[in-house]
């Protein structure tokens, strides 16, 4: 088997990889000069990552059609923080003509010089889409191969994505992922399990797969009940299979690639993401003196009571002076809506990754957000930058009655081992309380 090959299906798994082959050594090298030859009678004896040819993705590399990086029917330009929250999927609900989707390619393409092949399997909704589309292109400006896969097209898609990824699966001597929670990623790894594996952050999902992993649980994520329903029940022995594809054993490698604090699981590596990729190709960022606030999708995953959340914004925003909301991309336009309409804020859609757009600026002096991925990554993109990063704690009473009764831990768990970002508790005897952090 040879080649390494990345499954994505979100902009931040596509940062993650990117941030990954930084790290590894083993960046894009130009075609126009390519590595010289060994001397003759060289001994070579590369490990599992020595830089090799990997299978055709067909419809990868140069020839595939992108969106421009910056995508258009938006305001920002290639050196602004994002545009204002517009179009069908934004809170003011005003119409924007859409980014057209890549162009698939034809055939397979001669693999890049570097041997890391990238695939996108494409998510459904639109803002994730079109964070995608403008990361997809920037890891090709950076010189990788990357592969648009329509895995979630309609009726067929799932037999005609397995059918093109096959062989290059197959072929693949290493296998990163980015969601290891992934039903789609799952079914991959359980027709085809690679020799060697490493999981990238996706999130604060990475930890709780670390601590399933290493209990030797099954994976579910941490704001889901865990019942097992008819869906659950019928791709069970997937989930069962690829948790064990996803576990080392005498045949295979895993290795969790993470800027979260994370217990290795017996017989794992794990190799510390310092966002090193980010600082060296962004910023440092422009301050604007003020505050900006980061939103979540807490609300849309069931886990907190809208109303609760819509007051704390608004309580955060007078406390901090904040006058931008920078939104998760699954959140409602109705709830942006209210957000903007409520508080005064401006909502801002961001077009890729918020560790990017942190780092390109304009960015606040200070960035508060409620407990996520972001309050563990935003300190090492920005560090050295003077820019203040500070996590809200989730109060018990703000989770709905159905939410998961693991959240309250979980999320506590995130902004406990956020070290580099300050800690606010809410303070307030009833939701209807004036509430105060400190």
């Amino acid at each position: 088997m040879t080649g390494r090959l990345a499954f994505v299906e979100s902009p931040v798994q596509l940062l993650n990889v990117l941030e990954w082959a930084h790290a590894r050594g083993r960046g894009p090298v130009p075609a126009a000069a390519p590595a010289p030859a060994p001397p003759a009678g060289a001994d070579r004896a590369p490990g599992p990552d020595a830089a090799r040819a990997p299978a055709a993705v067909p419809g990868s590399g140069p020839g595939t059609g992108s969106a421009s990086a910056s995508g258009p029917g938006t305001a920002s330009g290639p050196d602004t923080a994002s545009a204002p929250a517009s179009g069908p999927d934004t809170a003011s609900g005003s119409g924007t003509a859409s980014a057209p989707e890549p162009a698939q390619g034809r055939g397979a393409v001669p693999a890049a010089s570097d041997d890391l092949a990238i695939v996108v399997l494409s998510p459904s909704d639109p803002m994730s889409r079109g964070q995608l589309r403008r990361m997809a292109q920037l890891a090709r400006d950076e010189g990788f191969d990357v592969h648009w896969q329509e895995a979630r097209a309609g009726r067929g898609a799932l037999v005609r994505t397995l059918r093109e990824l096959g062989g290059p699966l197959r072929a693949a001597e290493r296998v990163i992922v980015g969601d290891p929670f992934s039903r789609y990623v799952q079914l991959l790894l359980t027709l085809f399990g690679p020799r060697h594996v490493t999981v990238v952050d996706d999130g604060t999902a990475t930890m709780e797969f670390a601590a399933q992993l290493a209990g030797g649980e099954r994976l579910v994520r941490w704001h889901r009940k865990g019942d097992l329903g008819p869906r659950e029940l019928l791709l069970a022995p997937v989930t069962s299979l690829a948790r064990r594809r996803l576990a080392p054993g005498p045949h295979r490698t895993v290795e969790i690639f993470t800027s979260l604090p994370v217990q290795a699981p017996p017989g794992t590596e794990v190799t510390e993401n310092a966002y090193a990729w980010t600082r060296a190709r962004f910023g440092p960022p422009a301050l604007t003196g003020g505050a900006d606030l980061v939103g979540t999708s807490l609300v849309e995953t069931g886990v907190v009571d809208a109303e609760h959340y819509l007051r704390v914004v608004g309580q955060l925003a007078r406390t901090h002076g904040a006058t931008r909301y920078f939104a998760h991309r699954r959140e409602t336009p109705e709830k942006l809506h209210r957000i903007a309409v409520e508080t005064g804020l401006q909502v801002v859609r961001p077009e890729l990754p918020l560790e990017l757009i942190a780092r390109r600026g304009p960015v606040g002096a200070t960035i508060v957000s409620f407990p996520s991925t972001v309050v563990h990554t935003l300190p090492l993109a920005l560090a050295g930058t003077g820019v203040k990063v500070a996590v809200c704690e989730i109060a018990p009473e703000w989770l709905r009655a159905t939410a998961s009764p693991r959240a309250q831990g979980f999320l506590a768990g995130v902004v406990g081992t956020a070290s580099g970002a300050d800690r606010l508790t809410p303070r307030g005897g009833s939701a209807a309380d004036r509430l105060e952090f400190g």
